[in-house]
């Protein structure tokens, strides 16, 4: 099932009106599908992948025995620049438990789902737009989902701020998750500003250069990592340190499923503080575990 993106809000907030370039990444962007990741190419990469995450990012991932049965929506931060390698390892670990059982969709940004061969690449394995539309096709379908609502905000975040939640104020995970009737788990993860350092986010940068609406985004972050010392990353402009990546599900929240409660204020607000709070708690358990920066 192939679809176009539109200009409805994603699940994480409204979209502004699109300039022409954002109009051309939007176009790019589009084709997205809810069949699933392609479990051939998939397979036939696995073997790298669980060398990189096993021994490379000597990932630790619990709290699998926290998803509810049916399908939910997996809400989290990420970090790392343009390539989120916690993000990223939490799609793969949760094949390398479900396989085929169970589909697991990952969101990204127009940017990135734009990019050419990455943005293919990102497709044939399940990765779809943070829309509502992509995303209430994927429930439709059956499977779960997972939403960064922080997007670029959160994923471009300064290495200062590498513990801290960023959900950026957004709020229509929340709307969306109550009239789909699906519970939120959140996903508290750590260890991924640590493969590039994120010197500064670039929002001054981002209005006086104009691209940021371009982009659909309000930084562009200045890095240091391998192999530039220092690079502007509006499209992956390093490869990841070997940093130790700690990933754990956390307890599901309800939301609701009454329709009504989608439009009360209050209780979106109550949800989200709910979230937000059940993440920065998770993290800062995980990052108390971290005895220094890369090296874990």
């Amino acid at each position: 099932m192939t679809h176009q993106t539109t200009a409805a809000p994603n699940g994480a907030h409204e979209r502004p009106a699109p300039s022409r370039l954002a109009g051309v990444v939007a176009r790019r962007a589009a084709g997205w599908n809810v069949d699933g990741p392609n479990f051939g190419l998939l397979k036939l990469q696995m073997p790298f992948w669980n060398l990189l995450m096993d021994h490379y990012f000597r990932m630790e991932m619990d709290g699998f025995h926290r998803i509810p049965e049916d399908p939910a929506l997996l809400v989290g931060v990420h970090s790392g620049g343009a390539l989120t390698m916690d993000a990223w390892t939490l799609a793969l670990q949760w094949y390398r438990r479900f396989g085929r059982g169970r589909v697991l969709h990952p969101t990204a940004h127009d940017v990135l789902m734009a990019a050419p061969g990455l943005g293919d690449y990102f497709r044939a394995m399940g990765v779809i737009p943070p829309t509502v539309e992509a995303m209430s096709a994927a429930f439709e379908a059956g499977h779960d989902v997972v939403l960064w609502p922080g997007g670029e905000q959160d994923a471009m975040r300064s290495w200062r701020k590498r513990d801290q939640v960023v959900l950026a104020g957004r709020k229509g995970f929340v709307r969306f998750a109550i009239r789909q009737g699906v519970p939120i788990v959140p996903v508290a993860s750590v260890g991924g500003a640590d493969t590039v350092f994120v010197l500064s986010e670039g929002r001054f940068l981002a209005r006086w250069s104009g691209l940021g609406p371009h982009l659909r985004g309000a930084t562009l972050p200045i890095i240091a990592g391998f192999p530039f010392p220092l690079a502007l990353e509006i499209l992956p402009m390093h490869l990841p340190l070997p940093a130790k990546i700690r990933t754990e599900l956390l307890d599901p929240i309800d939301p609701g499923d009454d329709p009504d409660l989608a439009e009360d204020d209050a209780h979106v607000d109550r949800v989200y503080r709910d979230v937000e709070a059940a993440l920065q708690a998770g993290m800062d358990r995980l990052a108390s575990r971290r005895s220094m920066p890369v090296f874990g």
